[in-house]
């Protein structure tokens, strides 16, 4: 039980830095705007080392018992997804 919500703890830390990144870094399109979407690209990608670092203090903070092997194992679970989908998208024949 406390593998399993440990697991789902450090996997939601991994979402919800990406989700904040990706909203942070996407939101401007276009050569006009280059400046701007480097400024969000960099500003998205501390923004979700912070956040990631202040999600993992609350939970070692705030959740008792825990299990660290499996809260960690969870996020780099979910950072191996999200890696191996780039990987499968790349390799992804045109029509």
């Amino acid at each position: 039980m406390v593998a399993g919500y440990s697991a789902l703890l450090g996997s939601l830390i991994a979402w919800l830095a990406n989700l904040y990144f990706a909203h942070r870094a996407f939101r401007y399109f276009g050569a006009r705007s280059a400046r701007a979407v480097v400024q969000s690209l960099w500003s998205g990608e501390m923004g979700k080392m912070i956040l990631t670092a202040a999600l993992f203090a609350l939970v070692f903070v705030g959740v008792r018992p825990l299990e660290p092997l499996a809260l960690f194992g969870g996020y780099l679970l979910v950072l191996g997804v999200g890696a191996s989908a780039l990987l499968l998208m790349r390799n992804k024949p045109k029509h």
